[in-house]
């Protein structure tokens, strides 16, 4: 029996996959963005979660064979990976397991863990890849300076294009009257107080307001498309960069996966970012995943732990992701 989790800015997946490969059960927790909730609340999701998918199978915990926790930020803070990398142990009982950073989640993912890169762009952004022993990530560097072409970053942008079309410094197009009917402004001033005081400059509740941008973008407004069009170039230059840093031949397809919010929106990213691969990247062959990403964990455990599932076994996992 293995158990994935992955870990995200918004939500925490957790599934347990039996050696057959099929799944016995899956639960859902709110965030464990450790830099947003702290050790304390990470220990706390992950507890929670850990119990509840173990009670959903009828599974007692001695009975995994491996377990995977992808965290989001795992290595960004390398004073608290050792304790970060005890978490589990209290939970489970055991050294089976290992932590990582959920950008593995959504690369496993991808085709179960064969070579090839993974773009995830939900609430933050980040690359990762591997070739044969080769590995390597790019981005992921926090909101305040990072995290180009995720879910915050368009929502920063179109925050940011809404006080300059308020102003008057730049034309007013659908994007403003969609974000003030969307936060329900009485005045556009009043943004200033929601997000800063009453949000707390919440990064999830600004990242929520990608949707709008979509929508925006969906009707064809100028300022939505090119903040897309933006994070589409944001995102293909991740994939550039992993492509020649774990040495992809000239000619040698690269399979480029991809996960997170931002791409609920379809066409509106992945139009752009199809063309923007072929310009900067054009060996990459950009398709969705074969996986979820908690499956992608689940099935990286099982990596570790040197199982091969029978043959054709996971194809069931692959309708399920379709369905």
């Amino acid at each position: 029996m293995y158990l994935g989790v992955d870990g995200g800015g918004t939500k925490t997946a957790f599934v347990l996959l039996d050696r057959e490969g099929k799944i016995v059960a899956r639960h859902l927790e709110p965030t464990s963005y450790y830099f947003e909730i702290g050790l304390d609340g990470l220990r706390e999701v992950l507890q929670r979660g850990v119990e509840e998918v173990l009670t959903k199978g009828e599974v007692a915990a001695g009975a995994l064979s491996f377990a995977f926790f992808g965290i989001p930020g795992y290595g960004e803070d390398s004073a608290l990976v050792a304790e970060i990398d005890a978490v589990p142990r209290s939970i489970l009982g055991t050294r089976n397991y290992r932590c990582g950073n959920d950008m593995i989640c959504g690369w496993a993912s991808g085709s179960g863990g064969g070579d090839g890169i993974h773009i995830v762009a939900g609430t933050g952004s980040i690359g990762y890849g591997e070739r044969g022993e080769s590995s390597g990530r790019v981005g992921g560097w926090s909101e305040l300076f990072g995290d180009e072409g995720s879910a915050y970053w368009i929502s920063r942008l179109a925050l940011e294009a809404f006080t300059r079309m308020s102003d008057g410094r730049c034309a007013k197009t659908l994007l403003h009257g969609m974000l003030a009917e969307r936060l329900d402004l009485d005045c556009d001033l009043d943004i200033c107080s929601l997000i800063v005081n009453k949000w707390q400059g919440s990064r999830g509740k600004i990242a929520s307001l990608s949707s709008v941008v979509a929508a925006a973008a969906e009707e064809a407004d100028p300022v939505a498309v090119h903040i897309f069009e933006s994070a589409a170039r944001e995102l293909a230059l991740m994939v550039k960069v992993l492509k020649d840093r774990l040495g992809f031949e000239k000619n040698e397809p690269v399979v480029t996966t991809y996960s997170g919010g931002v791409f609920k929106s379809g066409k509106i990213i992945l139009s752009p970012l199809g063309k923007a691969l072929e310009e900067i990247s054009p060996d990459s062959v950009l398709k969705e995943p074969d996986y979820s990403p908690d499956v992608g964990a689940a099935l990286y455990a099982a990596k570790l732990d040197h199982h091969r599932f029978p043959g054709g076994s996971l194809e069931k996992l692959k309708v399920a992701r379709r369905q």
